[in-house]
């Protein structure tokens, strides 16, 4: 994949860090491991892990089965 020609806005690595923040918060608060979620989600725990620590931005899919894996809605997840 070629490199970005701009690096991403501020406010996009702050809102990453965010959405990572609260998908741990809210898998802690599920007493769930993230190996666990990944399970129950159908996705890699490392997907879970790179999401948590903004490594990664998670495609909207992957948002959707977090969201109901930890019966939340996804604007739950988004902070919304």
């Amino acid at each position: 994949m070629p490199a970005r020609r701009n690096p991403r806005p501020d406010w996009v690595i702050r809102r990453r860090i965010t959405l990572g923040h609260r998908i741990a918060d809210l898998r802690r608060q599920a007493e769930l491991s993230q190996e666990q979620l990944a399970h129950m989600a159908g996705i890699e725990r490392r997907s879970i892990q790179r999401y948590e620590s903004a490594q990664r931005d998670p495609q909207y899919s992957d948002l959707l089965l977090i969201a109901h894996a930890l019966r939340v809605h996804v604007t739950d997840l988004l902070g919304g």
